[in-house]
C-alpha cells in the first residue's frame, strides 16, 4: 500500500446512514450470493441506529470515503461484535478490504478488553468464510471455533409427511405462550454443549428467553414463521421436551433457527421428525432450500443433518473471549 494513502478509524457514531449506505448495500449482495440471505432487513435496522447515532463501533476512511466498519452490542457485561466489513480503498495502491477488517477489529478488540465492564466477547460473522479473520482474534486471546453452514434442496421434500411418535408425546404448531416453557427446554438441552461455550444465552433460562425473543419477536434471523414452527410435548408432565423453529432469510430460503430435544428425550427419533415436519412446512410456503448452522464440534448433530440431506456450503467461525479465560 502508499504510505501516502489517507486512512483514518473515527467512531461510528459520527456518520449518518447515507455514509455507509455504498458499503452497506455492497455487503448485501454478497449475503445473497454467499448465503441466499436477504440481508435487506438487517441493513434497514443498522441505519435506523445509525441515523439515531447508537450504534458503538468504528468506521474506516481512506480518502475521505467510508470503505468499512465494525459494530458491537453491549448484553450486561457481555458484548457482541456483530459484524465488520469493507470494500478495497478507492486508489489502486490503497488498503485491501481485508487489511481493512483486520484494522477496524483490531480497534474493537481493543475497546471491548479493555473496558472494565465487559466480562466476555462473542463474535459469529456468518458472512465471512472460517479462517479469513481467525488470527485477529487469536491474537487477542479469543478462543476460536469453526462453524458450518449446511443448506438442504427440497426437490425431493414431501409436503405431508407421516408422523409417528413415541407414546406419550404429542406434536403441535408453536405457540406464543411457549415462549418460557421453549426457555426452560433450551436451557436444558445445552447444558454442556458445543454450541454453550460459542453463546452463553444457552447456559441459562434468562439468557435462552432473550435468544429467544430476538428470533420469534425482533426478526433477529429473517422473518419468523410460526407456520413451520412446532414443539413436542410430554402429555404427563405437559413440559415441552422438543421444538423447531424456522424463518424465512428471502423468498427462496429457509432456515432452521434452532432445534433441540430434552436430553431425557434424545435418540428417540424427535429430531428427525421435526426435521422432516419443518421441511413439509417450509416447501407449501414455496421455499426451496433449507439452511441451518452447526458448531463443527458437534459431531453428532451433523451426522444427523448430512442423513437429512444438508450439505456442508459454507463454513464459518465463533470467537469468544472471557476475561477470567473460562469460557
Amino acid at each position: 500500500m502508499a504510505s501516502g494513502a489517507s486512512f483514518e478509524i473515527l467512531d461510528l457514531r459520527h456518520f449518518a446512514a447515507p455514509a455507509l449506505r455504498p458499503v452497506l448495500e455492497v455487503e448485501g449482495e454478497l449475503w445473497t450470493q454467499r448465503l441466499h440471505w436477504d440481508y435487506r432487513v438487517s441493513i434497514n435496522l443498522l441505519m435506523q441506529y445509525l441515523d439515531n447515532h447508537m450504534l458503538p463501533g468504528y468506521a474506516g476512511l481512506e480518502a475521505g470515503r467510508i470503505t468499512g466498519y465494525v459494530f458491537c452490542i453491549y448484553e450486561e457485561t457481555k458484548a457482541v461484535i456483530g459484524d465488520v466489513f469493507a470494500l478495497p480503498g478507492p486508489h489502486a495502491e490503497a488498503r485491501s478490504a481485508r487489511e481493512i477488517e483486520e484494522t477496524l477489529l483490531l480497534h474493537i478488540i481493543e475497546l471491548l478488553v479493555n473496558s472494565p465492564q465487559v466480562d466476555r466477547v462473542e463474535s459469529q460473522l456468518l458472512l465471512h468464510p472460517s479462517g479469513s479473520l481467525s488470527g485477529v482474534f487469536r491474537d487477542a486471546g479469543f478462543q476460536v471455533h469453526r462453524r458450518l453452514f449446511m443448506v438442504r434442496q427440497l426437490a425431493d421434500c414431501y409436503s405431508s409427511p407421516r408422523v409417528i411418535l413415541p407414546d406419550g408425546l404429542e406434536l403441535r404448531p408453536w405457540r406464543e405462550e411457549d415462549l418460557d416453557s421453549a426457555g426452560r427446554l433450551i436451557s436444558a438441552a445445552y447444558h454442556g454443549h458445543p454450541d454453550s461455550v460459542v453463546n452463553d444465552q444457552y447456559r441459562s433460562v434468562h439468557g435462552s428467553m432473550r435468544f429467544l425473543n430476538n428470533i420469534v419477536r425482533f426478526s433477529g434471523c429473517g422473518a419468523f414463521s410460526a407456520q413451520v414452527s412446532h414443539v413436542i410435548m410430554d402429555r404427563a408432565s405437559q413440559e415441552m421436551v422438543a421444538l423447531v423453529l424456522g424463518s424465512r432469510v428471502s423468498p427462496q430460503s429457509g432456515h432452521i433457527t434452532q432445534l433441540c430435544v430434552h436430553p431425557e428425550f434424545r435418540r428417540r427419533g424427535l429430531a428427525r421428525i421435526l426435521l422432516t415436519l419443518a421441511a413439509s412446512c417450509f416447501l407449501r410456503q414455496g421455499v426451496t432450500e433449507i439452511s441451518l448452522t452447526v458448531t463443527e464440534a458437534n459431531t453428532e448433530a451433523i451426522e444427523l443433518y448430512r442423513v437429512e440431506g444438508y450439505d456442508c456450503t459454507h463454513s464459518f467461525d465463533a470467537a469468544v473471549w472471557q476475561r477470567n479465560r473460562v469460557v
